[in-house]
């Protein structure tokens, strides 16, 4: 059985287009996940450890104000294209779109005022919640009116995101739930006791803007050969690698299938990461800093936490042997990830 609860959880500031946000309370027996209509934000997300203690395993913040302000993306929905788009341009039938650049030469995550920033509609449903937004043709120089759902569902140890997107435009989508997680509990130091695994051959090497070369790189005999399980700390050291912010390339195809898996030893939680997507990308908290005060006063430093954001390929609107990132008017964007919460 999953219990829905919502409540209030804030106004935004006038400057922010003022309005009420909200937060849903989904509870199992051995899951509780807190999301807000701004963002489509997981605030909070505790799990069992093997001694049935709960623990909180996601960064944010307590107050609204936390998510106002400018933070990386902490849980949020973003889109309308997640990941970077190089030079933010891409050209569509022959006309040339210009997206603002927020990292380095790039656009990131949307833009200026992505998915993560707007105020959702919610809609309870009996095991989670609905969200819909219009994002309206134009908005941070994207065409099509652009219609998006993004459901929480929460089955028992199991919590479902699905997507969904239809345009009046053809119109590049790519959408993901960008949770920073620490399985040892928000607030740890860091993630390099938990052990990761990804089942890909292979991955997408980037240029030092983190634009991906084009290069489809098989994973055999690299740092990035994560195909059985490595303990992060000493596989950071090994392949003297400073983290992770990488797509690995995940088996084509609308079925889901186990993409990623997480141990963390002292604790026992382990966490699965199942998806339709053709990406994922894992992502080490590299550039937290330890300058943003969490949820009970918490920093959260440098590789304090880990991303797994199942996800198109990044730039794909500018690489045609990419997987198709355009959605078509009459056609349905329709993407599901699952995650897995264990003990062991």
């Amino acid at each position: 059985m999953t219990t829905v609860r919502r409540e209030a959880f804030g106004r935004l500031p006038p400057e922010e287009g003022g309005g009420e946000v909200e937060k849903f309370v989904l509870q199992s027996d051995s899951v509780k996940v807190e999301i807000l209509s701004f963002g489509c934000i997981i605030a909070a997300l505790e799990t069992k450890d093997r001694n049935g203690a709960f623990s909180d395993i996601v960064l944010g913040f307590d107050t609204l104000e936390g998510y106002t302000r400018k933070h990386p993306f902490f849980g949020a929905v973003v889109g309308r294209v997640a990941n970077r788009i190089a030079n933010g341009r891409f050209t569509l039938d022959g006309k040339e779109y210009q997206l603002v650049i927020n990292n380095g030469p790039n656009s990131l995550h949307g833009g200026a005022k992505g998915f993560d920033k707007v105020l959702w509609s919610p809609e309870v449903l009996p095991n989670g919640v609905r969200f819909f937004r219009l994002s309206p043709d134009g908005e941070e120089s994207y065409p099509g009116d652009l219609k998006v759902w993004v459901t929480y569902t929460l089955s028992g140890r199991e919590l479902v995101i699905n997507y969904r997107a239809q345009t009046s435009k053809t119109t590049p989508i790519s959408l993901t739930n960008h949770a920073y997680f620490n399985l040892a509990g928000q607030g740890s130091r860091d993630v390099y006791d938990h052990e990761f695994s990804i089942e890909a051959d292979s991955y997408l090497p980037v240029d030092d803007t983190k634009i991906p070369t084009g290069e489809v790189a098989a994973v055999q005999g690299t740092g990035f050969d994560l195909r059985q399980p490595v303990e992060l700390g000493k596989h950071l050291q090994k392949f003297h690698l400073d983290g992770f912010d990488h797509n690995f390339c995940l088996q084509q195809g609308q079925d889901r299938r186990l993409v990623a898996r997480v141990f963390h030893p002292p604790t026992g939680r382990t966490m699965e990461v199942h998806t339709t997507q053709p990406g994922i990308q894992f992502y080490t908290g590299n550039n937290l800093d330890g300058s943003l005060k969490g949820k009970g006063a918490a920093t959260y430093p440098k590789h304090s936490a880990f991303c797994l954001e199942t996800q198109n390929w990044p730039d794909a609107v500018n690489k045609p042997h990419f997987p198709k990132v355009m959605l078509q008017p009459g056609e349905e964007y329709n993407h599901t990830t699952w995650l897995v919460f264990n003990t062991a």
